[in-house]
């Protein structure tokens, strides 16, 4: 870690709490692409974030516990965001009633990339299907959906670049709430604070975010990713 580096991250847990690498938007903004499915995350060799927002009883109990767990259900799909801002747009920048709560979930890669590689895609592609029958019945057995969405500004505008999120269940679910989980924060503090330097005009602080390579040719192919 460069000195710079290290000094940004010791002011940075002194502010808002968290362990995230943080940059400003304007400087993040300058290197992302400007379209295409991109999987923007902040991740290592060793590990990617992702995001999720809940209601307190749920998303507190998991940061103070280190998994999911008290109220939260194995038993529906949960929808995990690589992407800071995505996850801002859905939660309303955590104000939306049911989405108080903003966790980074840190989890290894390798189990990333196994969440992608058994990914279906929420909309028949017939590039990448046979038939609807097919789609439809890989769908239904399913334990990991894919979508891509619109990704959007600071403010809620939609841009031409693609982001990803991924619904969980089954077997995967309950790995990701437990067994996978290498830390959870709860960043509702940096969200917040953010929320209000948007709304006064100020520069924005985020999670430092790159595109992230799928390794395997064949995966990305699938997934739709910009080469």
């Amino acid at each position: 870690m460069r000195s710079d580096d290290a000094a940004t991250h010791m002011q940075r847990d002194n502010e808002w709490g968290v362990s995230l690498r943080l940059e400003s938007y304007a400087r993040q903004l300058a290197r992302w692409p400007d379209s295409g499915r991109v999987i923007l995350a902040q991740h290592d060799d060793e590990s990617v974030v992702v995001y999720q927002a809940f209601r307190p009883e749920i998303g507190l109990f998991a940061a103070e516990h280190g998994y999911f767990g008290g109220p939260f259900s194995l038993s529906r799909m949960s929808w995990i965001k690589t992407n800071f801002l995505w996850m801002m747009y859905r939660s309303g920048w955590g104000a939306k009633p049911g989405q108080e709560v903003t966790l980074a979930v840190r989890i290894p890669k390798a189990a990333f990339d196994q969440i992608l590689s058994i990914a279906v895609h929420s909309s028949f592609d017939p590039a990448r299907y046979a038939d609807e029958v097919e789609w439809r019945e890989l769908g239904r057995r399913a334990q990991v959906r894919l979508q891509w969405d619109p990704d959007h500004d600071p403010h809620g505008r939609p841009v031409p670049r693609r982001a990803i999120q991924l619904g969980l269940r089954g077997e995967v679910l309950q790995n990701y709430a437990k067994k996978w989980i290498l830390d959870i924060q709860d960043i509702s503090k940096l969200v917040s604070d953010q929320a209000m330097r948007l709304y006064s005009g100020k520069e924005l602080i985020l999670p430092r975010e790159e595109p992230y390579l799928v390794s395997n040719p064949a995966v990305a192919q699938h997934l739709g990713l910009e080469s």
